[in-house]
């Protein structure tokens, strides 16, 4: 093929995109020339884990938001590829609840297997990208960060795989300039261990705030105090967790809320989430959403209605993830190799508010659930991507919400099916909360693991 692609990163969905035409090359078809463009020193995107906050070596954004000690906050068998399972990359069954390392060891192992890295230029952050409508080609301008060179090459597609949780959306409340001690958002929280015997107050209540809080308990935080702008969580929370309407400001240590109670705090973090944040799309070609199931301004969820040879991955709240990724992958692709017809302008812009008036309909996780589901198989329908089975990945998120309503720190010990493989996961060696070494060598110790019984 003659036309080309730009892929702006080589984190899961840049790679998904990468796979879904390797898979292509491998069933004899011809692809285009593809240029993924990746900032950071290697693939994984925010499954890197970097010590740095605020800017990389090279003034850059840092772009991830991983920090030590994060474990999946889902089960893994929700967010298995279809064409390569937990077991055969790993050679065995694994726990259900895999620590960061073990997670990006999966990722990274489906697309070594390919050539796929030799189109991917690292170290190289886009600056700019425009588009010349006389012409039908964007221009993507781009910074070699070692060499300090900037460059400017032309594209028939441009594919945003940059995510939508590395730009902070960080709240200003009252006080928070003489607050003695640490104020951060989740964004730049590196390790729990920091706020060992200290009495937290994370603003939020959603699974950033739930995930860091829970962690910072686990090593040693003497109390974990949420804010919440609309409702609490509702987890039964141990002794030393609280749950307490927003924040309304700071005087020295003592932060306040809106039901008038008052509570002495050493460190802040604002779990308040992230926004989609493009810098380098002008005006006419940029995305303006917040984090929904449904992003308005997108056909099928990735096809940009102002210009549809611009196409987002990833930009959707989130249950499903990997797999997700690769059907809007496979989908994008058969746009572009012309397996897929793209409808005129009127019958995208109708589809889109047709998906969007249905995730206004959705009422509560178990729909939203659905809701994810039914956007992937309209995904999957028309393309050649590996069968699996997305309605019974469905009901094991709902068995998980029912594990984490039941109990919020031992959920990470339950064990699941694969839809792929059949093989229900062992029990981990280690209870969560005893599990203090995230490394992928203690997770995968042999001596470890025990079957899992069958539940009923």
């Amino acid at each position: 093929m003659t036309f080309r692609v730009a892929i702006l990163g080589a984190g899961p969905s840049g790679l998904a995109q990468l796979r879904a035409f390797e898979a292509a090359r491998r069933d004899g078809a011809d692809i285009p020339e593809i240029v993924c463009y990746e900032k950071q020193s290697d693939w994984g995107g925010m499954w890197n884990y970097t010590w740095r906050t605020g800017l990389d070596a090279y003034g850059e954004p840092v772009h991830g938001s991983m920090y030590r000690y994060l474990w999946s906050n889902g089960p893994k068998e929700c967010l298995e590829f279809a064409d390569y399972s937990f077991e055969e990359h790993f050679g065995r069954p694994i726990a259900s609840y895999p620590p960061r390392a073990v997670l990006r060891d999966y990722i990274m192992g489906r697309v070594a297997k390919s050539n796929m890295r030799e189109h991917i230029r690292f170290n190289t952050a886009v600056h700019w990208v425009d588009y010349n409508a006389s012409t039908g080609k964007f221009a993507v301008t781009a910074r070699d960060l070692k060499q300090d060179e900037l460059s400017t090459e032309e594209f028939d597609h441009v594919i945003i795989a940059t995510g939508h949780f590395s730009t902070p959306n960080a709240p200003y409340f009252e006080g928070l300039e003489q607050f003695p001690g640490r104020v951060l958002h989740a964004h730049d929280f590196r390790d729990a261990c920091e706020f060992q015997g200290k009495d937290l107050l994370l603003i939020g209540s959603s699974y950033s705030a739930e995930d860091i809080g829970t962690q910072c308990h686990k090593y040693g935080a003497r109390s974990v105090t949420f804010s919440y702008r609309t409702k609490p969580m509702g987890f039964d929370w141990p002794e030393s967790f609280s749950e307490v309407p927003l924040l309304t400001g700071v005087t020295g240590k003592t932060a306040h809320f809106q039901d008038g109670t008052s509570k002495d705090v050493d460190a802040i973090i604002l779990c308040t989430g992230y926004q989609h944040h493009f810098p380098f799309l002008p005006n006419e070609l940029t995305l303006t959403t917040h984090n929904r199931l449904y992003p308005e301004g997108l056909y099928k969820g990735i096809v940009s209605l102002a210009n549809p040879k611009l196409f987002f991955l990833g930009m959707q709240d989130q249950y499903y993830t990997f797999n997700m990724f690769d059907a809007q992958a496979w989908y994008a692709r058969d746009l572009m190799m012309g397996r897929i017809a793209l409808p005129d302008a009127a019958a995208m812009a109708a589809d889109t508010r047709e998906w969007v008036a249905q995730e206004e309909q959705v009422a509560d996780p178990f729909a939203a659930i659905d809701f994810q589901a039914a956007y992937i198989l309209d995904l999957l329908g028309p393309t050649d991507y590996p069968a699996f089975d997305v309605t019974k990945v469905a009901e094991i998120f709902k068995e998980w919400e029912h594990h984490k309503e039941a109990d919020i720190l031992g959920y990470r010990n339950k064990s699941y099916r694969s839809t792929l493989t059949g093989t229900l996961a062992p029990v981990h060696h280690t209870p969560w909360m005893d599990a203090m070494d995230d490394s992928l060598e203690a997770f995968l110790a042999e001596a470890a693991t025990k079957p899992a019984k069958e539940r009923a």
